[in-house]
Formats: C-alpha cells, sequence, structure tokens
C-alpha cells in the first residue's frame, strides 16, 4: 500500500469503518472449486493470541516463518529486501514449492533487493524479486534474488506456464529518482530458474503505473489493472500477445495494448447497483504503449474518449471471465462518485462487463477493512481477503454465502504501546496441493506458511 492511499484513507475518514458486501458474492468463485465445496461457513473459530507476538490465528492452525527482512539471504546475495507485497506459489520437482515474492520498494527503500549479475534492470532500481525454495514441510531449501534493479514492485500475476509477471507501480523515467532507466514495466520472473528470464522489461505491454495481471488460459490474452495515483485515474487495459501460445520468453514477441471504453461511461466510480451490465464494451488501441510524451491516461482515444477507475488493483480469471478490483473511489480525491471497493467481472465472448460486488461501510468489526486489496481463491473454496488500512489488519475468509471470517490478525506492533499500528496483508497464496497458505506482512516484511485443517476436499 503506498503512502498516497494512506493520506487518502485519512482524509476521508474511512479508517475506521467495516465494509459490508452487497452482490453475487459467489459470482467470485465461479469455476474455481466445486459446488459443493463451496457451501463451507462459520470459519474456523476465534483467534488465538500468538505468546511470541507474530500471528494470530484459530485453534488448530500453526505457522512457520519462513523469511523476515533484514536475515541473510541463503543465497549470500545480502540481506531479506523490505516492503514483501505480491506473491505466487508454483509446484516444483520432488514435491517441493517455488515462492515468488514482490518487494515494493521505492528510492529510498533502507533494504533494496540486491543487485545480482545477469538479474538486474536498473542498478539504481530497489525493487525486484525473490525466490524461495520449500519442501514438502514447507522448510526453506534456497532463497535468492529472482530480478532486482526494478522499482515498486507491487503485484502482479502468474502465467498458465508457471512463471510470475511482477508489476512496477511507477511511471518514473531515467533521471528520476537517480533511476538510470525508464520504469513502469511488467517483467517476466521464473522462480525456480530466475536466469532463463533474466530482467527484461515487457515493453509492448505498455509503461504505466501497474498492479495486477490475469491471462486468459484460452487465447493468451492478458488483462491489465492501472493503479494511479492522480487525476485521470487508471485504466484497465487488454494485450493481445503476438504469440498467444504462450511459454517463457513469449510475451517479448511483443502484440498490441488496448484499453477498456465502456460507452456513456467515463468514471467507473458512478455505477453504483449491483448487476449493473454494459454490453458492447469497446477496445480502443493505446496511441504511445511506451509513454514517450504522455502517460497512457493522458492520452488521446478519440471522441468517445476512455473509461478511468479510481484504485485498479486486483485482477484474477475465474471460470471463463476476467475480475478486476477498483479498491475505492473518493470524490475528494478527484472521484466522480464514492465508494468502498467494487468487484467487475469482464466477459470476452459476450463483451459485457458487470459490477457484481460493491463494499460499503459498516459497523460490524468483524467486516473486512476499508477496501479489498490482495486476494485468493481458496482451494477449498471460498476467497481470502488481504485488509489493507487502518489499526488491526487480518486475513478475512469470505465464503459463497457471502458470510465473513477472520483467518489471521497481524500482532507485530510497528508503532508504539500507546499508538500501536500493524503492518498490512499482502501476496495471500496457497500450495499447489492446498494445504499451506502463505502470506506476507508488508511491515515488517515477513513470510509466513500457515497449517492447519484447510478445507481442501469434499464435506
Amino acid at each position: 500500500m503506498s503512502a498516497t492511499r494512506r493520506q487518502i484513507l485519512a482524509r476521508t475518514g474511512a479508517t475506521a469503518a467495516g465494509i459490508a458486501f452487497s452482490g453475487a458474492v459467489s459470482e467470485l468463485f465461479t469455476g474455481t472449486a466445486d459446488a459443493a465445496q463451496l457451501g463451507h461457513g462459520g470459519g474456523y473459530g476465534p483467534l488465538v493470541p500468538d505468546p511470541d507476538g507474530l500471528l494470530d490465528l484459530p485453534e488448530g492452525f500453526g505457522y512457520r516463518v519462513l523469511s523476515r527482512e533484514g536475515d541473510p539471504l541463503r543465497s549470500g546475495e545480502g540481506p531479506v529486501p523490505g516492503n514483501h507485497d505480491g506473491m505466487a506459489a508454483f509446484a516444483g520437482r520432488r514435491g517441493r514449492v517455488h515462492l515468488v515474492r514482490n518487494h515494493e520498494n521505492r528510492a529510498t527503500a533502507p533494504r533494496p533487493v540486491p543487485v545480482a549479475p545477469g538479474l538486474t534492470y536498473d542498478p539504481m532500481g530497489k525493487g525486484g524479486c525473490t525466490a524461495l525454495e520449500l519442501d514438502g514441510r514447507d522448510r526453506v531449501l534456497g532463497e535468492r534474488v529472482a530480478i532486482a534493479g526494478t522499482a515498486v514492485n507491487c503485484a502482479g500475476g502468474p502465467t498458465p506456464w508457471g512463471t510470475w509477471l511482477t508489476c512496477e507501480e511507477t511511471e518514473d523515467r531515467a533521471g528520476t529518482n537517480g533511476y538510470t532507466k525508464d520504469h513502469g514495466f511488467v517483467f517476466e520472473v521464473d522462480g525456480s530458474d530466475p536466469r532463463r528470464t533474466g530482467a527484461v522489461p515487457l515493453t509492448a505491454m505498455g509503461r504505466f503505473q501497474h498492479e495486477a495481471v490475469a491471462i486468459d488460459p484460452g487465447n493468451g490474452t492478458v488483462y491489465e489493472t492501472e493503479d494511479a495515483f492522480d487525476k485521470p485515474f487508471g485504466l484497465f487495459y487488454r494485450f493481445l500477445p503476438n504469440k498467444p501460445r504462450g511459454g517463457i520468453g513469449s510475451l517479448r514477441a511483443g502484440g498490441t495494448l488496448e484499453a477498456m471504453r465502456v460507452p456513456g461511461v467515463p468514471d467507473l466510480s458512478t455505477v453504483q447497483e449491483t448487476g449493473a451490465t454494459f454490453d458492447r464494451i469497446e477496445w480502443v488501441r493505446v496511441p504511445d504503449p511506451l509513454a514517450k510524451e504522455t502517460a497512457i491516461r493522458f492520452q488521446d482515444f478519440g471522441a468517445g474518449g476512455i473509461t478511468h477507475a479510481q484504485k485498479l488493483e486486483g485482477c484474477y480469471w475465474g471460470g471463463r471471465c476476467v475480475y478486476f478490483v477498483s479498491s475505492f473511489a473518493h470524490r475528494s480525491a478527484g472521484s466522480a462518485a464514492d465508494h468502498f471497493g467494487q468487484v467487475w467481472r469482464y466477459d470476452p465472448h459476450r463483451r459485457r462487463l458487470t459490477l457484481v460486488i460493491v463494499f460499503g461501510p459498516d459497523t460490524d468489526v468483524q467486516l473486512p477493512g476499508e477496501s479489498p486489496d490482495n486476494i485468493c481463491l481458496a482451494p477449498g473454496g471460498g476467497l481470502m481477503v488481504c485488509e489493507d488500512g487502518g489499526g488491526a489488519q487480518h486475513v478475512f475468509g469470505v465464503t459463497r454465502k457471502g458470510e465473513v471470517y477472520p483467518v489471521a490478525r497481524g500482532a507485530q506492533n510497528v508503532g508504539t504501546p500507546d499508538d500501536p499500528e500493524w503492518g498490512e496483508f499482502a501476496g495471500v497464496t496457497f500450495s499447489p496441493d492446498g494445504r499451506t497458505m502463505y502470506v506476507n506482512c508488508y511491515n515488517p516484511g515477513t513470510t509466513f506458511a500457515v497449517t492447519g485443517p484447510w478445507r481442501t476436499g469434499h464435506p
């Protein structure tokens, strides 16, 4: 979460609000698990305070700390970087798991990703990814730099061929903040062997403040969200690759970048009713994907304009559709209307966009925090939501029926006893076998492996 977002939440008074759902919550789970599995409710019971003061979990659950910022990397390349953010887990050989973890480091970050030969894009960039290799018992076998010299690596997304697309949430040019190269790109990272992917920007996918990506496994189309900090806000993009069959390095072959236009809707925040549907969605070619002169969201998209939205963040593929999140919108920040979070579904076969979830203020403290942020789909059905805001920080579960329950609560106080503060959660993901939930605490940078009686099969 950026400092800008914290400032916006504080100005709007949103940090004390809980959140309620309206809309078809079951929509979020389409195509992800057997219908019988999705009916689980009630959660796993109350959270038990951790005597070690790291992570509160329900009875019967436990955790292993896999990595903490400042500790030595197993590779000997330097200390573990800070600002742990987006993450994904991939199956390795002999039951091993490869975790690829983003580090959302800006130019002033005190613990940068160490420069690594052959894996560094810009020596002055302090962001990047680290990769952990785990055995079948979540013991760390290796930890190394996977890409370095990038900037503000926030989220991303997995590819169907088992690599991670890490996204730079910045559009700083060379000469800004000491950078020697332009930033604002997507990079492909192979967690099992980072040298297979190197540090090559996927320039055809655009230079903007990237947040997350999702790939249509049927035709290779890549969908991208833009988390712009200022007005005009970000766009929702699709990238049509020249090599749609995929594979490591295939996205380097280029393609066409387009932005979504919803006719008659210049700002998605003005849509407030769940179920609102828009047909005939248009895709407009981006005039200058590299933003050589003008940031993409400022460019001229013709007489019909283009559709913007504040805080476009999470993005994932489910069933035959892509889902994306507008984390919040506030008039005080320049948005056309207020909301505390939206989840949208785009059906590419019907060219149809639907608002499926709206978040709104509520007084129930058991409900998720100010806005939806990092999310993942649990193997046994349901959604995991990382809380991102003020006060106590949680990972919440959401059932198909819209029931909300706590899964984890951060116990690391980075404030003071009189004015406590807890680091947000990020990068929640599950092991390929569904038996372990991996999640990051952003500050202090900590990666946890959480085990317990996860529901992974039929009831």
